[in-house]
């Protein structure tokens, strides 16, 4: 049988029960594959890298290394989940990599989005290569790739940015939610343990607030789009939003508009906010906001994000829209 190919009698993992009989098959499996090997994981933080990292701690413990690349396009506070939640709970063997300054400088003045979603993705495998090359004794490569993955493309998980490291490395994956649908390795996250923040966490960009910070990428805007995000999130939770919208975000426009601050004409930016509901992210829906949780909005966001002055609300479904701005 194609082990790329999900049974057709497969039981779809909808409950902590047949999530536990999974996580002990895999266990089970993984001990198997690895032996005494040590495996290498790019942990991005997202649900499907943190799922495989919490299942391989389960089954082979200090022989997982995890590396987390902070490229500075990350949401607010989620660097810090990655260490709290793995090196500090699970006590992990993690390497944090400060990137930051690197990233940002190679993008300055790209303002083309393809542009900006390669030079991420091929700096991100430079940087983890270099990681990989410091560590003896790898043999396994694992990767967060899901059964969608498999159907929309041949091969590894392209979204990882994992799939272009030199094949001299000559790492074997390993892949133990492959066959599973997106929903079903929630579950599986939950089963684990993983905070609820993170295994129901959004879907999220692989080049991250880089497709946020509309045109070519500047500190000060990329911290704007970065703190309005924070709000954002925080009040949809207040308002009992969170877990109901599918996908809820703001972005920066690189242009300033003419407005009114401490009773002087300042020229501030606009902050976008969108957002969506879908089933299959081929076409979606706008998700009406209530007024008044709008105008806490707007309010929080033009007093608390610095060098904003204005708020705009994209009304566009898809299509004629994309979800994503860039």
């Amino acid at each position: 049988m194609d082990s790329n190919k999900r049974p057709d009698d497969m039981v779809r993992i909808t409950t902590k029960e047949l999530a536990d009989t999974f996580i002990a098959e895999q266990i089970a499996a993984i001990q198997a594959q690895v032996g005494d090997k040590k495996v290498l994981l790019a942990l991005s933080g997202g649900v499907d890298s943190s799922v495989v990292a919490a299942l391989l701690i389960k089954a082979i413990g200090k022989q997982l290394v995890c590396v987390h690349v902070n490229h500075g396009l990350l949401r607010k506070g989620e660097p810090e989940q990655v260490i709290r939640v793995f090196k500090d709970e699970m006590d992990a063997n993690l390497i944090y990599v400060d990137a930051v300054d690197r990233f940002l400088d190679i993008l300055a003045g790209v303002s083309d989005p393809e542009k900006k979603r390669k030079i991420i993705g091929a700096e991100f495998i430079k940087v983890f290569e270099e990681e990989a090359r410091k560590l003896d004794g790898i043999s396994y490569l694992a990767q967060g790739t899901i059964y969608p993955d498999i159907l929309e493309s041949v091969g590894v998980k392209a979204h990882h940015n994992v799939g272009g490291l030199p094949e001299d490395l000559k790492f074997e994956l390993v892949e133990p939610v492959k066959l599973l649908f997106k929903d079903e390795v929630r579950v599986v996250g939950s089963a684990l343990g993983l905070p609820d923040a993170m295994v129901n966490r959004q879907p999220f960009p692989g080049p991250g607030l880089g497709v946020r910070c509309l045109g070519a990428i500047t500190r000060d805007r990329l911290e704007a789009v970065r703190e309005a995000d924070a709000i954002l999130r925080e009040e949809f939770a207040h308002a009992g939003l969170e877990g109901k919208v599918w996908q809820y975000f703001t972005s920066i426009p690189d242009f300033k508009s003419v407005g009114i601050r401490n009773k002087k004409r300042v020229d501030e930016w606009c902050v976008i906010i969108r957002a969506v509901n879908t089933t299959d992210a081929l076409s979606a829906t706008i998700e009406e906001i209530p007024y008044p949780l709008l105008k806490k909005l707007v309010e929080r966001i033009t007093s608390e994000v610095k060098g904003v002055n204005r708020v705009l609300y994209d009304l566009t479904t898809k299509p004629t829209g994309t979800i994503e701005w860039e």
